[in-house]
Formats: C-alpha cells, sequence, structure tokens
C-alpha cells in the first residue's frame, strides 16, 4: 500500500522477506521449532505451491473460463437481458442483479465478475456510475466466502486441518461461517434497497422486501454449508433469493403497487433460454453429483484417482492429497466446455478461450503461489505461533471481537477472501486454542470478516469503477463504502463474540 506496488510484487517480496526471516530469523530470536533446519523452509516452500496449484489456481482457472466462455458465445447478453426483464421497479432490479445474479456470479466465478457485470448492467438501464459502483461493491460482500464454487473457505479448513480437511471440518467451518453473517443477510439487502429509492413511504415495502429475502439466503445457504459443504452455499441462496425477489415482485405488481412505465423486453423461447444457461446449468449439476448429496457417486469421486504426496516435513502418517476426480476445478471445465458446446463454440475456440485465460491470470498464479507459500514459511517456522501468542496476550477474552478484523484487514490488503485465509486463517486457530475457543468457529471469523473487507479491497474498487468507466474516482468510492464496510465488520465481531 504505501510504495504502490501491484499485487505480485508485493507478494512475491513479502515471500522473499518471510524466507530470510524463516532461515535465519527463526533460529537467532528462539521461536523455531524442534527439529527446525533450513531445508524445512525449501521443502515448506514445496507445500505451499502444491496446495496454490492443487486445487486453488485450478479452480480460479476454471471460473475464470466459465465466465469467459459465456463471453466468447456472447449469451451474456442474453442472461443479462433476461433479468433485466423480470421487473420494472428499479429496486426489484438492483436487489436482483447485485444480491441475486451477483451473488450466482460469485458462487460460480468469483474473482471480480460479480462487481463488474451487474454494475455494468445497472449503468445500461441508466443508474448513476457511483451508485452502481457502490450497490456492487456492498452486495459483493456475504457470498464472498463461497466465491468460485467454496474456495475461501476450502482453502481455510485446509489451513486449519494443516492438509486435506475432512468433509465434517469444511461443512461444521462453512455452517459458522454463514451463522456469523446471519444478520447481516438482512442488513445488506435492505441498504441496497434503501439506497435504491431513500423515500419514507417506500421504506415499509423495502424491510419486508429485506426481511424476506434475508430470511430465504440465511436457510438455503445454512442447509447448503452444514449437509454440503463450502461449494453451494452462494450458488444455492442465490437463486432462492432470486426466486423470491420475482416472486414478490410479481405479487406486488398485481396487486398494483409500484407501478413504472413499461419497457419493451425481447422474449426468448426455452431452447435459446436452455442455451444461455447451459454453461451454469452444467456446473451446477457437475457440483451436486461429486457433493455428499449424491452419495455412493459422491463417495466414488472422492476415493478415486487420489495423488498422495509424503513430504519430509510431515509426520509418517500425513500426505498432500488431492483427488483428480472429485475437486471442483474439474466440474466447472467440465460444465464450461459443454456449454461452451452447446452454444455454438468449436472444440478448437474453447481451447483458445482456455489458452486465453491462462495467459491472463499469470500475475494471479504469481500472487496466489508467493501468498501461499509465505504461509507454509510462516507456519512450519514458528511465525505463526509467535503472532498468536502475541495477540493472544494482547485482547485475552476479548480476541473474538477483533478476529473479524484480522480477516477485512487481509482481504482489504490482497483483494482476496481466499489471501486473506492463507495469511491469517492458521493464525486465528492458534489463537482459539491458546484462549479456549473452538477452532473453526474462530477460524470461520476469519471469512467473516474477510467478507466485508472485500467492500473496501482496492482490487473490487478498481473492478467497479473500470466496469462504471468511472476510472480516476477510486478514492471517492471507497469513502462512500468505506462506513458500510466498518459497520459490516463491527457487526460481524459482536456475532462472533456473542454467538461462541
Amino acid at each position: 500500500m504505501g510504495f504502490k506496488l501491484s499485487g505480485d510484487k508485493s507478494a512475491l517480496l513479502a515471500l522473499v522477506l518471510t524466507i530470510i526471516i524463516g532461515v535465519w530469523g527463526a533460529p537467532a530470536l528462539g521461536f523455531a521449532p524442534e527439529g527446525f533446519t533450513p531445508q524445512v523452509v525449501g521443502w515448506a516452500l514445496v507445500e505451499g505451491t502444491l496446495k496454490a496449484i492443487f486445487p486453488i489456481l485450478l479452480i480460479i482457472l476454471m471460473a475464470i473460463f466459465s465466465y469467459n466462455v459465456l463471453l466468447e458465445s456472447k449469451q451474456i447478453e442474453i442472461i443479462k437481458s433476461q433479468f433485466t426483464g423480470l421487473s420494472d421497479d428499479p429496486r426489484i432490479r438492483v436487489l436482483l442483479l447485485v444480491w441475486g445474479f451477483g451473488g450466482l456470479l460469485e458462487g460460480m466465478a468469483g474473482f471480480g465478475t460479480a462487481v463488474a457485470i451487474p454494475a455494468a448492467i445497472l449503468i445500461s438501464l441508466g443508474f448513476k456510475p457511483g451508485f452502481s459502483a457502490l450497490v456492487s461493491l456492498l452486495a459483493n460482500s456475504v457470498a464472498t466466502g463461497f466465491g468460485a464454487v467454496g474456495v475461501p473457505v476450502i482453502t481455510l479448513a485446509n489451513e486449519v486441518a494443516g492438509g486435506a480437511a475432512p468433509t465434517a471440518q469444511v461443512q461444521e467451518i462453512s455452517a459458522n461461517v454463514v451463522l456469523q453473517l446471519s444478520v447481516l443477510m438482512f442488513v445488506i439487502p435492505y441498504l441496497i434497497l434503501f439506497l435504491t429509492d431513500r423515500r419514507a413511504k417506500a421504506q415499509g415495502y423495502n424491510i419486508i422486501l429485506a426481511l424476506l429475502v434475508g430470511a430465504v439466503s440465511l436457510a438455503v445457504q445454512y442447509a447448503a454449508a452444514r449437509y454440503l459443504g463450502a461449494e453451494t452455499p452462494a450458488i444455492l441462496g442465490s437463486i432462492a433469493a432470486i426466486i423470491v425477489i420475482v416472486a414478490f415482485a410479481k405479487i406486488t405488481e398485481k396487486r398494483g403497487a409500484n407501478k413504472t412505465e413499461k419497457v419493451k423486453v425481447k422474449k426468448y423461447t426455452a431452447q435459446e433460454t436452455f442455451r444461455a444457461w447451459s454453461v451454469y446449468s452444467f456446473i451446477l449439476l457437475f457440483i451436486i453429483l461429486a457433493s455428499p448429496l449424491s452419495g455412493p457417486i459422491g463417495e466414488f469421486l472422492k476415493s478415486t484417482a487420489v495423488s498422495k504426496i509424503h513430504l519430509p516435513i510431515y509426520d509418517a502418517d500425513k500426505f498432500f492429497k488431492f483427488g483428480w476426480l472429485s475437486n471442483a476445478a474439474l466440474m466447472l471445465f467440465l460444465g464450461a466446455f459443454i456449454g461452451g458446446l452447446i452454444q455454438g463454440l468449436s472444440v478448437n475456440k474453447l481451447m483458445q478461450v482456455l489458452g486465453k485465460t491462462i495467459v491472463g491470470l499469470r500475475k494471479t498464479t504469481v500472487t496466489i503461489i508467493s501468498l501461499i507459500a509465505l504461509s507454509s514459511v510462516m507456519t512450519h517456522s514458528g511465525m505463526i505461533l509467535v503472532i498468536a501468542n502475541a495477540l493472544a496476550d494482547a485482547t485475552g477474552s476479548l480476541y473474538p471481537l477483533f478476529a473479524p478484523l484480522i480477516g477485512a484487514i487481509g482481504t482489504f490488503v490482497t483483494g482476496s477472501d481466499t489471501s486473506s485465509n492463507i495469511l491469517f486463517g492458521k493464525l486465528q486457530a492458534n489463537v482459539a486454542g491458546n484462549i479456549g475457543v473452538d477452532t473453526n468457529w474462530l477460524a470461520a471469523a476469519n471469512t467473516a470478516g474477510a467478507t466485508g473487507g472485500k467492500i473496501i479491497s482496492p482490487q473490487s474498487i478498481a473492478i467497479a469503477t473500470a466496469a462504471c468507466k468511472k476510472e480516476g474516482t477510486e478514492g471517492q468510492i471507497l469513502r462512500s463504502a468505506l462506513p458500510y464496510a466498518l459497520g459490516y465488520v463491527i457487526v460481524a465481531g459482536i456475532l462472533v463474540l456473542v454467538l461462541i
């Protein structure tokens, strides 16, 4: 932030400094664990690289690939048109686009798509750029914990477990995240509606709709998190929210409320609709098939074609594991590839899109590998334990109140919920052990806070201003979003402390 370096350069520099501290600082200052040698740092780098590629980078790659397929086939225009044609009420349109469709995009692809697309559509509908950017940033908060098919929470669980986390632990952390964000699932929709229509007489309508959307989002996300894991809460919760918003709009319009000037909207056939939604439909189908919900199918995929690598820094019974058939990256690729073929793209064109996506993510690759390797070096050299002890001593029993703030700072600096969990997930778990709080609960608090930091992340703001064609106004957007982000983190901190 001080030197205004890009994320990839900052992460690489931080990794180099961490290696230096790990090799020379840990032994000199006496915090290195028993049996530590400089070779441990080298193997920690290997571990971090493996964790970064399998599956985080693969999932990011395929998530962006799925979105780029829609852009290449131009089917994204049909999806846009169908959303905007569902209602003429500006509040319905805004909430539908940024909370419903934006949440779905976050759950499927993440990494900026949930800010860029809704903001661009809102501007095309006549909304002001500053407003479009702000509501898109606000909405792209709660869902980010389960963005890109659950990468942030899955990564967090793996950090806490010190390897591939068992399904039960992923489900518990996922459910904890939903509980810690429960109140915000009502607050954020209301804020979006209020910013769209501030009239006093509109607040009854706004409150009722926010309560309905919040209730269904909370119920569906909690059920998906508890019984399916981290892959589907944002996806299923957003679909349920879309259904409720559309149903509420139809009911109120039939009763003669909120009449506005009708806008002519193109009608699409069932075949055109299926083709436009085929990418997301197949992704969702494959994700469900690979989840515990599918029973024997999910178990077969999870237990078949699993690579195991034993590193010298591991205990005898510990391995780095990666399932080639059960990981979300494969589901994203299959859904995007099959959907792309249905949308009229050739195999050659799909491969070209994939190649361009890989090239376009080269800086992200450097950032993610550097950050995860950094986290591994900090863990194995004893740095995380030192910081955890200091935080526990400084805050004592009140630490849970501040835990989300740490996650928010991580997202603000790195631009990624996933990166924040990599940086601070293990730290939160260690502090939990020191103060006698459930490890999975406090680890989840990192993601809860990280979702709030996403509102004011410079990376997200840059995406929003680019989508709104308002480059150069980043400072203005940051100032308008900052009070909401601070309130968000405070509410999350209170919930983490109260619900322990």
